[in-house]
């Protein structure tokens, strides 16, 4: 970026961004963090640890979840982006409805990640424009409950490029910034583990897009079947290790930022990167 955006950090290193899941049903913690104060706090520790951005969201993207309502979106959300706002980093919302994007905003949010890129709701991408914030923008085909039955791709790092690249355009026309946005490759959303895989092994495959990346890891289901036991899946939290391995592989391959759900191992991990980086 030649005119860096404000509110998106730029530390000269890769991100950390630090996951609260304000919601009862997330495929990672099972609803631990769904009573405002214990999101508040938990927020809290990851600031400690050495996050970047927190990232809270209201609504679960895991496959086949049902949506909130907007009422109810707003009152997980709201109260946890304003206990955290004051606390020196940024806070990023994680949501696909622009007048929840607009209320954290206004709450103290200084980011706004959408899944859906501007597609689930047509009103988004003219509010993100309207706000002046920093925009992430995911490669989506569709909501939770239908969106692996999208998951047929002919070439999938061309087919997530070449449609993550018409969302830029999209982003554009609606008057966004380009400067203000990153881009995401929607890792799990409407995508095999097999999938999953591909995109990783090329790591600087949007790079032609001339964007930052995000990647979300943080333990998805592919790890979960990586590391499976049989037919058992690897629990949630026990997919920590093999994400930090990822951060550390997507780190070295110059990722601007990586999603997480603990934050000092992974700041620990690109630690080592850069030092690495610094004396080759």
């Amino acid at each position: 970026m030649t005119n860096p955006c404000p509110g998106l950090p730029n530390p000269g290193r890769t991100v950390v961004i630090g996951v609260v899941n304000v919601t009862p049903d997330s495929f990672s913690d099972g609803g631990q963090w769904y009573e405002p104060a214990a999101a508040i706090a938990h927020g809290r520790e990851l600031v400690a640890e050495g996050a970047d951005l927190i990232d809270v969201g209201g609504e679960s993207t895991r496959p086949g979840a049902a949506r909130p309502s907007q009422s109810e979106e707003l009152r997980r959300v709201i109260p946890v982006v304003e206990a955290l706002a004051p606390l020196g980093v940024g806070i990023s919302v994680d949501t696909m409805r622009p007048e929840v994007a607009r209320r954290a905003v206004e709450a103290g949010a200084t980011l706004i990640n959408d899944v859906s890129g501007g597609m689930a709701d047509p009103a988004m991408l003219p509010t993100v424009a309207e706000l002046g914030v920093p925009y992430l923008l995911m490669h989506w085909r569709g909501h939770s409950l239908d969106m692996q039955s999208r998951a047929v791709y002919a070439d999938v790092r061309s087919e997530v490029r070449d449609e993550l690249a018409r969302q830029i355009d999209r982003s554009i026309d609606a008057g966004v910034d380009p400067n203000c946005l990153v881009l995401d490759p929607g890792l799990g959303f409407a995508k095999t583990a097999d999938h999953n895989w591909e995109l990783l092994r090329s790591p600087t495959f949007l790079d032609p897009l001339g964007l930052p990346v995000l990647w979300g890891v943080s333990r998805k289901a592919f790890l979960g079947r990586l590391l499976a036991e049989g037919d058992r899946l690897r629990p949630a939290t026990g997919r920590d290790d093999a994400t930090l391995a990822l951060t550390t592989t997507l780190a070295r391959a110059g990722a601007w930022g990586v999603r997480t759900h603990t934050v000092r191992a992974h700041r620990d991990a690109i630690a080592v990167v850069e030092s690495l980086r610094s004396t080759t």
